[in-house]
């Protein structure tokens, strides 16, 4: 595994901005709901490519700010489809030329039948338990576990001997290591543990190298995150009135416009650095969040 670790900086800018919402929404500077929906939208943007657990932090600052005009959980599921629109932009040109080559390419169909197999084990985990996910995970206690324990793993994981990465291009992966990926993924539906994080330090330990890894990682983004979106608010269409829709709106476009800002230096950042730097903060915001609690504050 190649492990570098300039760049730590960044992290800490993702703790500044934490603070900033923390700050915001204990002492009620924050009341307007599409002022929250905006602030939400960003948070989503910067977050859901970092293997920090987007629907953590969504979720924690959501019952920060008191922002509860939908059924618990649905914004926080929803606005990740403007995430999953600029991951589609920024591999629009690859995605149709693997469109193209669908038909004449074997490698091509390879690549997106492993795609399928990672995809499954998450979707059929999360429509089975859809309902008990959002009533016992979605809490937070299970948050601050989640995001310790994965900060922990993290840096086991960085600091294991190194071994030579056998696979360099996403059209490499075998299938079983796709499927291995898949349910690395899964992990994923306890708020914390991080959809890009699990999936990306699955692909590294089945020996894919990082920026493999983490291209995969965002090419599973969109089947994950487009069927939960669009699964998440069928399910509570009918529980939504017009408000709603209007900030669950704001939200997906606020996050679009900044994902797609960010995505390709996050793709970058991300493929080129350790977690370490990550693993540290997880543990943090873990602690803050349990101080929260007992404090009272969540």
């Amino acid at each position: 595994m190649k492990r570098t670790t300039q760049g730590h900086a960044f992290p800490l800018t993702i703790v500044g901005a934490e603070l900033f919402l923390i700050g915001l929404a204990l002492f009620g500077l924050a009341r307007l709901d599409w002022w929250k929906a905006l602030e939400l939208g960003i948070l989503e943007g910067v977050t859901e490519f970092l293997p920090i657990s987007s629907t953590a932090h969504l979720l924690i600052a959501t019952n920060l700010l008191n922002f509860e005009v939908t059924e618990k959980g649905t914004f926080e599921i929803f606005i990740q489809l403007g995430a999953v629109i600029a991951v589609a932009g920024f591999y629009a040109r690859a995605l149709l030329a693997q469109a193209r080559a669908l038909p004449v390419r074997s490698e091509t169909r390879h690549f997106w039948l492993g795609i399928l197999m990672a995809f499954l084990p998450a979707a059929v985990t999360g429509v089975l338990l859809h309902s008990w996910i959002k009533a016992v995970l979605f809490s937070p206690p299970v948050i601050a576990v989640a995001l310790i324990l994965g900060g922990i793993v993290f840096l086991v994981v960085e600091h294991l001997p190194e071994r030579p990465s056998t696979v360099h291009t996403v059209q490499g992966i075998s299938l079983r290591q796709a499927l291995g990926i898949g349910l690395a993924q899964t992990l994923a539906i306890i708020p914390g543990v991080s959809r890009s994080g699990a999936s990306i330090i699955g692909g590294m330990l089945a020996g894919l190298d990082r920026q493999t890894a983490t291209a995969f990682s965002f090419y599973l983004a969109i089947p994950t995150l487009g069927a939960a979106t669009i699964y998440e608010l069928l399910t509570s269409l009918s529980s939504l009135t017009p408000g709603d829709m209007g900030l669950l709106l704001l939200g997906m476009v606020v996050s679009l416009v900044v994902a797609w800002l960010s995505i390709d230096w996050l793709l970058r950042y991300v493929a080129t650095n350790s977690f370490v730097a990550f693993g540290i903060y997880r543990i943090g915001a873990g602690i803050v969040i349990l101080a929260l609690i007992a404090w009272g504050k969540l």
